[in-house]
């Protein structure tokens, strides 16, 4: 029996979604019709909406009718807005003790002296600034894997998943403060990430983010190696003695074993891009429950970009351990709102073409939809950009709501797994990290398989449950930790979507 032609969320909504596109004369609900043609992933208008009167899915605000909006008709940008409405943050009121497993899950991971644990195993060629970016390059593309043409200058080493460069555009012509911080804290998080084996860093010599200062403010010694390309002497020397350095630990990288260790050690980042109208329906609430098993099984799980939470962050501080940890995200949701005024923009400015395109009209729709990834458990941390994640359960990191922005944070943050949500076809990776990539509907799946790992359009195509697909998805995590490539890695993706978050003015 085919499904119903639309979704409605919640009983309390005025709003049904789309599950294809509809045209005018089909049953929304009792007794109305689609009053005009309403695109897949949109909303349609099942009882009057008077001007100012708000509009609600999942049961909760995301917008106010700009317009008197009859039944049946499209709602979207041109009759939905923002408003002002208060918020019950309640916190702590729905957390619940967390029902923990009694034979937590299993991967083979790699255990590092220090005790982390790895579910890669890369070398790293970090850069302290953007004037050392193409030496970096140079360096790693003498190593790199070919995945089309099968040139592997790794084959004698099959332990090492590969030798990447991650540079970026900052380090220099920036004040020594908080965007100095937040730059180091990030290399800091890379340097120490279990998926590194060995680390160096290459600076150019006279930038502000100077090699000594990182390894000094990060603690980084003995674990991150330095060269500046004036102390060695050019281009040339630096490339050969990065090279050299690689060389020399190829030998040690390569003879990392995998062993059974708990699922505990799993830090999931939780990410989403591209989105569309399916992406709160489908994917991003079987990721919520994929989470949920994680947390149940000892591991923690990081949602972030800030400002795709807003409006929404009511729901999570009602999930809180603590009300101080409930503060904390609502004090960040305070800066944000400064940080936009002072920029000239606006917070429901987030949403990009692309999501509206695929049916999202406000930001409070965006976030509602978005926070989903976190499932239900206790939110037990909020921390800043970048900074280590070492509570276990759910934590929030404040990020910006661009992908690669809020991955690079999460990664640097210790997640050593992520999953990334998409209803449009985001192509996307994170070394050292692996992306599991998954669709919200079956169209864009078959459109892409070769870059989505899992098709969660089967919930709307009533296939499999919202709970069977988050199983899905919690045993593909495991098989991934353990080595299982994803689709963004076959095609080598991860080194140039690293992009540390940069404050302040450039000078």
């Amino acid at each position: 029996m085919a499904p119903p032609p639309v979704i409605r969320l919640h009983p309390d909504d005025g709003v049904v979604i789309a599950r294809a596109t509809l045209l005018p004369g089909t049953p929304l609900a009792d007794g109305v019709l689609a009053a005009e043609r309403i695109p897949a992933g949109h909303k349609a208008a099942i009882r009057p909406h008077a001007v100012g009167e708000a509009i609600r899915r999942y049961g909760q605000i995301i917008g106010f009718a700009t317009v008197d909006i009859a039944p049946g008709r499209h709602v979207h940008v041109h009759n939905c807005g923002m408003g002002d409405f208060s918020k019950d943050y309640a916190y702590g009121v729905d957390a619940t003790p967390t029902n923990y497993v009694d034979q937590p899950a299993t991967f083979q991971g790699i255990r590092r002296p220090d005790g982390k644990v790895a579910t890669r195993n890369y070398i790293g060629i970090l850069t302290s600034v953007n004037c050392s970016a193409h030496v970096a390059g140079m360096v790693a593309d003498i190593f790199r894997r070919n995945p089309f043409s099968g040139h592997d200058p790794l084959a004698d080493f099959p332990n090492v998943d590969g030798v990447v460069a991650l540079t970026h555009k900052t380090g220099c012509g920036m004040t020594q403060g908080e965007p100095l911080r937040v730059l180091r804290r990030t290399l800091g998080g890379y340097a120490r990430h279990p998926n590194f084996s060995h680390v160096i860093v290459l600076g150019l010599g006279c930038e502000v983010n100077q090699i000594g200062g990182l390894i000094e403010e990060q603690r980084l010694a003995g674990r991150l190696k330095g060269m500046d390309i004036q102390t060695m002497g050019g281009t040339r020397k630096t490339v050969e003695g990065a090279v050299g350095f690689v060389k020399d630990v190829l030998a040690e990288a390569n003879q990392v074993k995998r062993e059974t260790v708990p699922a505990s050690a799993l830090t999931m980042a939780l990410q989403c891009g591209g989105s569309d109208g399916y992406s709160g329906i489908s994917a991003n609430p079987a990721l919520g429950a994929a989470s949920d098993l994680l947390v149940r099984h000892g591991g923690a799980v990081i949602l972030s970009e800030t400002p795709e939470t807003y409006g929404a962050e009511h729901l999570l501080t009602r999930r809180a351990a603590s009300r101080e940890t409930g503060e904390k995200l609502v004090e960040l949701m305070r800066w944000w709102e400064e940080y936009t005024k002072r920029e000239g923009a606006e917070m429901d400015a987030n949403p990009s073409p692309g999501n509206k395109a695929g049916g999202l009209t406000t930001i409070l729709e965006k976030s509602l939809g978005a926070m989903a990834k976190a499932g239900s458990s206790n939110l037990v941390d909020v921390v800043r950009y970048a900074e280590e994640v070492v509570a276990r359960g759910f934590v929030f990191m404040d990020t910006p709501g661009y992908d690669p922005v809020g991955a690079t944070g999460q990664v640097a943050g210790g997640a050593n797994l992520m999953c990334f949500t998409t209803g449009r076809g985001s192509v996307f990776g994170c070394k050292p990290t692996p992306s599991i990539k998954l669709a919200t509907n079956t169209p864009m799946y078959q459109r892409m398989e070769d870059d989505m790992d899992v098709n969660c359009g089967t919930i709307l195509d009533g296939d499999e449950s919202v709970q069977e697909c988050g199983q899905r998805i919690f045993e593909l995590m495991l098989r991934t930790a353990s080595g299982e490539k994803t689709k963004s890695e076959s095609f080598d993706f991860g080194a140039a979507e690293f992009a540390p978050w940069v404050l302040g003015a450039t000078m």
